[in-house]
């Protein structure tokens, strides 16, 4: 008990910086997504071929390269950024790509029906995505969405790879200084109490938006 009295603050001050990261990656990664998903539904072929572009390089590459794509290797051309602001664009870019293509099937799975009925109504394009087309494809969507935001609970951790003093790198230097794993089973719970938040954040969200038909 002594010993995890002594190493709690630091754990603690590890998790509030993984919180920062999460918070901070979620409220930038979903708004950008769900603007690129309809962007990519405009006719422009070029506009629709950069954006898919994007989402290939984005999903198809790991997230610790990116990584260390903008923190190591963007300062060799010149371009130098800080630790979390290199680990929130690398996070926020990788994340709004996955959301992109989630609500893209979510818009997918809207009937055209629904198109003609709002030109029936007279609705501009900007009313029938916000009060026909949205409202349908957050409720499509809402599992999947929920998935991703527990998988960046997780990889969260990959920001100790650039020096950031997260949880996981916090627990680390102590397991190292004390030749204990004590902290790291200690951190692994922490995650796993983030995680269990998150799971009944979105059982509840996805229960109240199961009432609308």
């Amino acid at each position: 008990m002594p010993y995890l009295l002594e190493i709690l603050p630091n754990l603690l001050s590890g998790a509030l910086i993984t919180l920062q990261v999460f918070i901070t990656v979620l409220v930038l990664s979903i708004p950008i997504g769900a603007v690129l998903a309809f962007l990519m539904q405009l006719p422009f072929k070029p506009l629709k071929w950069l954006l898919s572009l994007y989402v290939w390089i984005m999903r198809g590459t790991p997230l610790l390269l990116q990584l260390i794509f903008f923190y190591y290797v963007l300062p060799s051309v010149g371009v130098v950024i800080d630790r979390m602001p290199a680990a929130i664009l690398a996070f926020t870019l990788n994340y709004a790509a996955y959301f992109a293509e989630i609500f893209r099937g979510g818009i997918a799975a809207i009937p055209r029906g629904q198109y003609e009925a709002a030109k029936v109504l007279k609705f501009s394009q900007l009313q029938t995505i916000r009060y026909i087309i949205l409202p349908q494809v957050i409720k499509i969507v809402l599992p999947s969405v929920f998935n991703e935001i527990i998988n960046l609970v997780k990889d969260s951790s990959l920001v100790y790879v650039l020096g950031v003093g997260d949880l996981l790198l916090a627990s680390k230097t102590a397991a190292n200084r004390d030749a204990s794993l004590v902290p790291m089973f200690i951190a692994g719970a922490i995650y796993l109490i983030l995680i269990g938040i998150v799971t009944i954040i979105s059982r509840h969200v996805e229960k109240k938006y199961s009432y609308y038909k």
